[in-house]
Protein backbone atom coordinates (compact mmCIF):
# COMPACT_ATOMS: atom_id res chain seq x y z
CA UNK A 1 0.00 0.00 0.00
CA UNK A 2 1.17 3.30 -0.76
CA UNK A 3 -1.07 6.93 0.22
CA UNK A 4 -0.20 9.76 -1.78
CA UNK A 5 -0.95 13.20 0.36
CA UNK A 6 -1.83 15.87 -1.95
CA UNK A 7 -1.08 19.77 -0.07
CA UNK A 8 -0.78 23.30 -1.35
CA UNK A 9 -3.98 23.77 -3.14
CA UNK A 10 -6.40 27.01 -1.92
CA UNK A 11 -7.81 30.07 -3.52
CA UNK A 12 -5.66 32.48 -5.93
CA UNK A 13 -6.52 35.44 -7.79
CA UNK A 14 -6.24 35.01 -11.75
CA UNK A 15 -2.67 35.63 -12.96
CA UNK A 16 -1.41 34.62 -9.41
CA UNK A 17 0.59 31.25 -8.43
CA UNK A 18 0.30 28.33 -6.51
CA UNK A 19 2.68 25.40 -6.20
CA UNK A 20 1.45 21.77 -5.13
CA UNK A 21 3.06 19.17 -3.13
CA UNK A 22 2.42 15.36 -3.23
CA UNK A 23 3.93 13.04 -1.08
CA UNK A 24 4.38 9.22 -1.36
CA UNK A 25 4.07 7.42 2.33
CA UNK A 26 7.32 5.10 1.73
CA UNK A 27 10.10 4.57 -1.07
CA UNK A 28 9.10 3.57 -4.40
CA UNK A 29 11.76 0.97 -5.92
CA UNK A 30 10.57 1.47 -9.87
CA UNK A 31 8.56 4.65 -10.54
CA UNK A 32 6.98 4.18 -14.17
CA UNK A 33 5.63 7.79 -13.70
CA UNK A 34 4.22 10.70 -11.09
CA UNK A 35 2.17 12.57 -12.09
CA UNK A 36 -0.79 15.37 -11.79
CA UNK A 37 -4.80 15.19 -12.99
CA UNK A 38 -7.54 17.85 -12.37
CA UNK A 39 -11.51 17.10 -12.50
CA UNK A 40 -13.47 20.63 -12.89
CA UNK A 41 -17.14 20.33 -11.80
CA UNK A 42 -19.19 18.45 -14.39
CA UNK A 43 -15.80 17.60 -16.18
CA UNK A 44 -13.84 14.04 -16.82
CA UNK A 45 -10.83 13.68 -15.38
CA UNK A 46 -7.58 15.08 -17.16
CA UNK A 47 -4.15 14.53 -17.28
CA UNK A 48 -2.29 18.07 -16.04
CA UNK A 49 1.35 16.50 -16.68
CA UNK A 50 3.45 14.16 -15.17
CA UNK A 51 6.95 13.12 -15.34
CA UNK A 52 8.83 9.44 -15.65
CA UNK A 53 11.48 7.68 -13.83
CA UNK A 54 13.95 9.30 -16.51
CA UNK A 55 12.95 12.85 -15.50
CA UNK A 56 10.91 13.09 -18.58
CA UNK A 57 7.62 15.50 -18.48
CA UNK A 58 4.67 15.79 -20.42
CA UNK A 59 2.34 18.66 -20.29
CA UNK A 60 -1.15 19.11 -21.76
CA UNK A 61 -1.43 21.80 -24.25
CA UNK A 62 -3.67 23.74 -21.82
CA UNK A 63 -1.04 24.21 -19.34
CA UNK A 64 2.27 24.66 -21.43
CA UNK A 65 3.96 27.72 -20.67
CA UNK A 66 2.46 28.16 -16.98
CA UNK A 67 2.94 24.91 -14.93
CA UNK A 68 5.93 23.12 -14.40
CA UNK A 69 6.30 19.30 -13.05
CA UNK A 70 9.09 18.57 -10.85
CA UNK A 71 10.37 15.92 -8.77
CA UNK A 72 12.06 14.99 -5.65
CA UNK A 73 13.17 11.03 -5.93
CA UNK A 74 14.82 11.85 -1.99
CA UNK A 75 11.64 12.59 -0.96
CA UNK A 76 9.41 10.92 -2.71
CA UNK A 77 7.33 14.23 -3.88
CA UNK A 78 6.70 15.26 -7.08
CA UNK A 79 5.58 18.90 -7.41
CA UNK A 80 3.02 21.24 -9.78
CA UNK A 81 4.35 24.97 -9.66
CA UNK A 82 1.04 26.84 -11.54
CA UNK A 83 1.41 30.05 -12.52
CA UNK A 84 -1.03 32.62 -14.64
CA UNK A 85 -3.66 31.11 -12.84
CA UNK A 86 -6.71 31.14 -14.65
CA UNK A 87 -10.09 30.86 -13.89
CA UNK A 88 -10.95 27.84 -15.89
CA UNK A 89 -7.79 26.16 -14.25
CA UNK A 90 -10.20 25.70 -11.29
CA UNK A 91 -10.29 22.28 -10.25
CA UNK A 92 -9.88 19.60 -7.80
CA UNK A 93 -5.89 18.23 -8.44
CA UNK A 94 -5.04 14.66 -8.21
CA UNK A 95 -1.86 12.89 -7.38
CA UNK A 96 -1.11 9.85 -9.51
CA UNK A 97 1.79 7.04 -8.98
CA UNK A 98 2.49 4.50 -11.33
CA UNK A 99 5.07 1.51 -10.08
CA UNK A 100 6.51 -1.70 -11.42
CA UNK A 101 6.24 -4.05 -8.83
CA UNK A 102 7.89 -7.53 -10.44
CA UNK A 103 5.69 -7.36 -13.61
CA UNK A 104 2.77 -5.81 -12.56
CA UNK A 105 1.72 -2.09 -13.03
CA UNK A 106 0.42 -0.69 -9.84
CA UNK A 107 -1.13 2.72 -9.24
CA UNK A 108 -2.78 4.99 -6.66
CA UNK A 109 -4.02 7.91 -6.71
CA UNK A 110 -4.28 10.54 -3.52
CA UNK A 111 -7.45 12.74 -2.52
CA UNK A 112 -7.35 15.70 -4.27
CA UNK A 113 -6.27 19.43 -3.49
CA UNK A 114 -9.26 22.14 -4.16
CA UNK A 115 -7.77 24.56 -6.32
CA UNK A 116 -9.96 27.86 -6.79
CA UNK A 117 -8.66 30.58 -9.30
CA UNK A 118 -11.21 33.35 -8.36
CA UNK A 119 -11.16 37.17 -8.27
Amino acid sequence: QVQLVESGGGLVQPGGSLKLSCAASRSIFDIKTMGWYRQAPGKQRELVADINSGGWTNYADFVKGRFTISRDKAKNTVYLQMNSLKPEDTAVYYCKLEYWEDVALMDYWGKGTLVTVSS
